[in-house]
């Protein structure tokens, strides 16, 4: 069992999009209005539970004259907007503190209504699923929903979305159980690449397709075309909704082809052996646009996720692993090689390899030795990284009151 969104298109009329507005705007209004009482209060030494922000920030402020018109939405939405602001702070603490995991995170950010994405979001007792196939949403109306695929649960939470392409969205989100497939006894190795996007044990070549690459040339038209006109104007706005378009196309294209991938790779091997890689710090190189199109994270993510469902495993190589360096053949160390260097031979064994491959094949033998239990632990270097004990020798110095004495 495990919790997942299921989203689908929405299409408000011109009174539910101006509802919409409305409602996002006050959300973003509350949230903003949470950071603001965290932290003067963290700067005068006052310590604010969370039941008593969200009395100041929601429930006074629709008594004063300023935030009187924080009525005109429903509640809920508001109620969630400080729960996302006391999770935001949460999750900074937490960052810092080193329980989450991750790279450090930063201190939470004011929203603003320039942000082309908006969102708000809803528990059960602030939306509703209609028999008529449409979604209520407290204060706003019943949204014409388009039902891609059926709901597989009760939904416990609904966000409703905004695109900055213009475009609405309903995520709901359910519990799905898993569905195991039948077992297989094939395994596989993969080594991730930038020319080439995968590279299997087995021989097979996925080649890069470069989305971004290939739509540079119509981003930059529209961006030099966004550049040239008057901030706040209608026609501004166009040339926005225009780029968010071509970027959302980039965007789907490479999730649909990574979406394939992963479920091909999990579906045909019980088994699936994959090199851990630092992404966040090959993003700071000057490959940084290469690294960011090619968009590993997504893919390995999608292979973890759908490994899970399907009743897969995944194990992942340290990325201290020399699988480059290594003869998939006889085992000997050749030494590190420049990237230019795609095929070379083994000096002990003759094996002649191409590089991808025979590091797929390696990270696929490393990972059965992980699985097996086998695998030691070791550095960048190939040593050990705790060293082992050394007896003292009987000459060496000790305390300075020893010496003394």
């Amino acid at each position: 069992m495990s919790l997942v969104r299921y989203r689908y298109r929405a299409y408000p009329n011109a009174e539910q999009a101006r509802a919409l507005a409305r409602v996002f705007g006050c959300a973003r209004v509350v949230y903003n209005d949470c950071l603001r009482l965290r932290r003067d209060a963290h700067a005068g030494g006052e310590k604010v539970s969370d039941t008593e922000v969200q009395r100041r920030v929601v429930t006074l402020a629709k008594q004063t004259p300023q935030r009187a018109w924080l009525g005109e939405v429903a509640s809920v939405a508001l109620v969630q907007a400080c729960q996302d602001a006391r999770r935001a702070y949460r999750n900074w603490f937490d960052s810092l503190s080193g329980k989450r995991k991750g790279r450090k995170g930063g201190a939470p950010r004011f929203r603003s209504r320039k942000d082309n994405r908006q969102s708000i979001r809803l528990t059960r007792n602030g939306f509703a699923l209609r028999g008529n196939g449409r979604v209520y949403v407290a204060k706003v109306g019943d949204l014409r929903v388009e039902w891609s695929r059926p709901l597989l649960s009760v939904p416990s939470s609904c966000t409703v979305i905004r695109e900055a392409d213009g475009r609405y969205f309903v995520s709901f989100v359910v519990e799905r159980e898993s569905d195991p497939l039948p077992s297989r006894t094939a395994e596989i190795g993969v080594d991730l690449g930038l020319d080439r996007l995968a590279v299997t044990s087995d021989g097979e070549i996925v080649d890069n397709p470069r989305h971004l690459r290939g739509a540079q040339r119509r981003l930059a038209s529209g961006q030099r075309a966004l550049a040239r006109k008057q901030k706040g104007s209608a026609n501004r706005h166009k040339a926005v909704r225009r780029v968010a378009v071509r970027h959302r196309k980039v965007r789907e294209t490479r999730l649909d082809a990574h979406h394939k991938l992963a479920l091909r790779l999990v579906r045909d091997n019980q088994a699936v052996h994959l090199e851990s890689l630092s992404v966040a710090g090959l993003a700071r190189t000057k490959l940084a646009r290469s690294i960011h199109d090619v968009g590993w994270s997504i893919l390995v993510r999608l292979i973890e996720e759908k490994a899970a469902h399907y009743g897969r495993s995944v194990v992942k190589v340290g990325r201290g692993f020399p699988s480059s360096q290594l003869c998939s053949a006889c085992g000997h160390r050749d030494g590190p090689k420049p990237l230019g260097v795609r095929l070379w031979t083994c000096r002990v064994c003759g094996a002649e390899h191409d590089r991808d491959l025979n590091a797929a094949r390696n990270v696929l033998a490393e990972g059965a030795r992980i699985a097996a239990g086998l695998a030691e632990i070791e550095n960048a270097c190939g040593a050990g990284v705790r060293p082992g004990l050394v007896p003292a020798s009987g000459d060496e110095a000790g305390t300075r009151l020893g010496a003394l004495g």
